[in-house]
Order: structure tokens, then C-alpha cells, then sequence
């Protein structure tokens, strides 16, 4: 069987499958801590404005999306945020954008410090995001799920005074529903198709990344958003993937069916996400396309970085509302 990119998370049979969140620590307004302390005895931070700093890669699809959700709610100064280098050697995610090389606030060279500084045995992959508490370098969370849910819910207090609401009480159960479909297949399920080892696991990933593509741009047809009228968290996490799709789904992970930009209502709704403050500016296709070419070695061997596709057509008009 060819070589896994990561091996520790291929199965027998050549699927990837992803390691679990180590971290799972949260940020609430229910922790019994005082502030200043640590979590309580149910894994809860208190809620404190200037406090945790968010590590984040804009070549990260995870990642972004706590990026784009922090933003829209308002809580830039709330949360800092710190920005990881795209090309990840075998040391992981370093800071090397930083001016010597260290996270001004944290003080450390690579991500891997702050998750050794909570469990000194930790040996999984280094991820982004990561919610930091500055007072200790720990870490909170890289619990990306919830992250971006506790954004909407649990720093409410802290929430620009016209923030979206983008985890409505009423929508939450067809919410996580569409959302856990959409992270299976579509999210999580291009890495299926780049990270498979057979082609027998990469044939059943690619059917479901495109069945759930058609039934999404099936759903959009007649509404602008996922959910209505309205933006939610569902939208983000689609989008994270939708603005990676041809510059690095397509060719690097061979999602070949069909570029974004040939499947005309998903290339509408994403333009017009692109278009709305708090996307398109946070997204950075150099940064996307060195990261996935450049650091994927058994897929691409030879690091080389293509230099399409155009992206001009990101900011011609959608016709979508």
C-alpha cells in the first residue's frame, strides 16, 4: 500500500481517518473558577476578555472558520490572535511570521510548546486552531467543533452590540444535522479523497464529497444561505471549504469532477460569501496553496506551488441577493 501522509491516522484499508481533538477545555461564563484561575472541576476556563489568544493558520480550513466567526461577532479584541506559518515541517506549526521567530505574546517558537506545556506526553499531531490562555501557555482547546459554538453561545456578554446571531436556538437541531453532514462528507471528506491510501477508500470518499455538493447546491437553488435568509456557522464551515476547492481540493486531493467555479450555484454562493465583510479579507490563497503543495510530501513530492488558477472571478458579481 502506498505511504500515508499521516500514518498514524490511515486505517487498514487506505482511508484517513482523523485523529480526535486532545483538548476540550472551555471557555464559559458557568466555570466556577475566579478569574485568573484555572478550569474547574468540569474542564471550564472563565470567561475573560483579553485573556486566551487564538492560534491560527490562514492556509487552515479548520482554522479559518474561528477566524471568520471571531470577527463576525466582534470579539477581535476580545481574543487575540496569534498566525502560524503556512509550511509545516516536522517540528509542526511554527511562528515564524512573528519577528524572530516567537509569538509575541506567548513567547514560543512553535505550537507544539504550548501543547506540550499541557500534556508533556502528548505525541498526536499538532492542529490549528488553538485557544491559548496567555497566563499559563496552556491549552484551552483545539476542539474545532465546539470552538466556533462557543463563540456564538458562551461569549455572548462579549459580542459586538450588532453581532449575528449565528447559532439560532430555533435552527440548532436541522443546524447540527446539515452541519455534521456537511463536515462527513464535504469538510472532511476532500481530505478523504487526498489522504486515501487505496483506491478503493478515495472512490467512496470522492462520491460522497460531490452526492453532498449536489445536494447542497440543490438546496441553495432557492434560498441564499444555507439556513434561509440569514448567515449561520453553517455557511462558515461550507465556505472554508468551498474557497479551498479548486485551488487545492481539485488538483492536490483530485476532487476532479468538477471545479467550484463549474458548478454554478456553489460558485454563486461562495462569491457571495467572498463578498461579505468578515470573508473574503481573511482569506489568503498564497498562504492555502504553499501550505497544501509545499507540505503534503507523499502526495506531492516535489513541493512544487502551482500558480493558478485565476482568482479574479472572487469578486465578480454572484446575482444572489
Amino acid at each position: 500500500m502506498a505511504r500515508a501522509q499521516f500514518s498514524a491516522e490511515s486505517s487498514s484499508g487506505g482511508a484517513f481517518v482523523r485523529q480526535p481533538n486532545r483538548f476540550t477545555g472551555r471557555v464559559t461564563p458557568h466555570s466556577t473558577s475566579p478569574p485568573g484561575g484555572g478550569p474547574d472541576e468540569q474542564d471550564r476556563w472563565p470567561l475573560e476578555a483579553g485573556r486566551y489568544r487564538l492560534i491560527w493558520c490562514r492556509a487552515c480550513p479548520w482554522a479559518h472558520r474561528a477566524r471568520i466567526v471571531r470577527g463576525l461577532l466582534g470579539l477581535d479584541d476580545a481574543i487575540s490572535l496569534g498566525t502560524v506559518d503556512p509550511i509545516r515541517d516536522e517540528r509542526g506549526w511554527a511562528f515564524a511570521l512573528d519577528p524572530d521567530g516567537f509569538d509575541p505574546v506567548l513567547g514560543v517558537s512553535f505550537l507544539s510548546e504550548a501543547y506540550l506545556a499541557t500534556d508533556e506526553d502528548y505525541t498526536g499531531r499538532v492542529t490549528v486552531p488553538a485557544l491559548v490562555d496567555t497566563l499559563t501557555g496552556r491549552v484551552v482547546t483545539n476542539d474545532y467543533p465546539q470552538l466556533t459554538l462557543d463563540f456564538s453561545t458562551e461569549w455572548r456578554r462579549l459580542h459586538a452590540p450588532d453581532a449575528p446571531d449565528l447559532y439560532p436556538v430555533e435552527l440548532r437541531p436541522e443546524m447540527d444535522a446539515l452541519m455534521a453532514d456537511i463536515h462527513a462528507d464535504v469538510n472532511n471528506g476532500v481530505y478523504r479523497c487526498g489522504f486515501a491510501t487505496s483506491q478503493e477508500a478515495y472512490d467512496e470518499a470522492f462520491r460522497a464529497v460531490f452526492a453532498r455538493l449536489d445536494m447542497l447546491s440543490d438546496r441553495l437553488a432557492g434560498q441564499r444561505y444555507l439556513m434561509g435568509d440569514a448567515i449561520t456557522e453553517a455557511d462558515v464551515r461550507l465556505f472554508t471549504t468551498l474557497v479551498r476547492f479548486d485551488a487545492a481540493y481539485h488538483g492536490h486531493f483530485k476532487c476532479n469532477r468538477n471545479k467550484l467555479t463549474e458548478m454554478p450555484v456553489l460558485w454563486a454562493y461562495a462569491r457571495d460569501l467572498f463578498q461579505t465583510p468578515g470573508f473574503g479579507e481573511t482569506v489568503d490563497f498564497d498562504h492555502i496553496k504553499r501550505h497544501y503543495y509545499g507540505t503534503h510530501r507523499e502526495i506531492n513530492p516535489t513541493g512544487i506551488v502551482p500558480l493558478g488558477p485565476d482568482e479574479s472571478g472572487w469578486t465578480t458579481p454572484h446575482g444572489r441577493g
